[in-house]
């Protein structure tokens, strides 16, 4: 009887989270495909992948997309093209959601959308050019600007997962970043890291170039302020935001002015862990992965069973 009451209070969570992050994402102005179909089509990656098992957590997705925007923004051409091209300032929420989309076709929609929808990014980016403050010339289909964008998100969304969640092994952190090399090299990024080593030495590299700015603690500021959780989860976003911080290399945060006042406070990491492996048990049964689950065949919770199976491996 208490296992009964135990997996009904479980499904009653869920439908209320499934509910409650349906109306959050639901957007007019956002273009969301059905992820369960065409039936059978696979997507740029399979199943089985690390991938797969990343994105379906909600909490480390903000996180590790914050953290990746932190990245990004300590590169001034790549800081220039978002600050002054996009409707981040105005809006950063819908920002946030329609990049959030994108990933999730990347990840989970089937090839033919993928591809689409790659493709006409690519042509928006077209339009991306200028000069930094300092003179130097940007333009947003530049490969190695591109390349820096995709490895701050690969780095963003693993590192995540790897701190909040539960450790990965190396190979498992290798094997991802190979995944995503036929999605980085149709958005341009050509040379894009596809292992943990190339990855260290990308940031390595790119060290020297980054830099503070005001923006960052804009960015920063923003937020924690809007609303990027639904009710009543938005009162956490600020120590969401402070994990975000604290994922960061050591010497980029050195680097932009990060330091430990922006990171969390000793009694947060708890909470965050918790979250984020709570959100890893909670089946979302209108989430991108279920659906896409249910377009290759697959049960709606197959990539729990696959979690729980790699979990059980590593213990041994």
């Amino acid at each position: 009887m208490l296992h009964a009451l135990r997996t009904r209070l479980h499904g009653s969570v869920e439908n209320r989270l499934d509910a409650a992050a349906q109306a959050f994402l639901a957007d007019p102005r956002i273009k969301s495909p059905d992820f369960s179909q065409p039936p059978g089509e696979p997507s740029l990656t399979e199943p089985n992948s690390i991938s797969w098992r990343i994105f379906k957590n909600p909490v480390t997705l903000f996180i590790g997309g914050v953290a990746a925007v932190f990245l990004e923004l300590a590169e001034p051409r790549v800081r220039t093209g978002v600050w002054k091209h996009s409707n981040f300032r105005r809006d950063p929420v819908l920002r946030m959601k329609r990049t959030g989309m994108a990933a999730m076709v990347t990840v989970y929609g089937a090839q033919s959308e993928a591809t689409r929808l790659i493709a006409h990014v690519r042509r928006m980016h077209d339009r991306v050019e200028g000069v930094t403050s300092s003179g130097a010339p940007y333009a947003a289909n530049d490969p190695a600007l591109l390349n820096w964008v995709q490895a701050t998100a690969a780095f963003g969304f693993l590192q995540a997962h790897h701190v909040y969640v539960g450790e990965l092994t190396a190979a498992e952190r290798n094997r991802y970043y190979l995944e995503s090399e036929r999605s980085a090299t149709l958005y341009g990024a050509t040379g894009a890291p596809q292992s943990l080593e190339q990855q260290s030495r990308l940031f390595a590299e790119m060290l020297p170039l980054l830099e503070p700015s005001d923006i960052i603690f804009e960015f920063r500021n923003m937020m924690r302020r809007v609303q990027a959780f639904p009710p009543p989860a938005h009162i956490f976003q600020r120590t969401l935001v402070r994990a975000a911080i604290d994922i960061l290399p050591t010497e980029i945060r050195v680097k932009t002015g990060l330091d430990e006042r922006y990171g969390m406070r000793p009694f947060e990491r708890q909470f965050v862990e918790r979250a984020a492996r709570r959100a890893e048990r909670y089946l979302l049964r209108s989430s991108p992965a279920v659906q896409a689950c249910r377009r290759l065949g697959l049960p709606d919770d197959y990539l729990y069973q696959a979690e729980l199976i790699a979990q059980t491996a590593q213990a041994h």
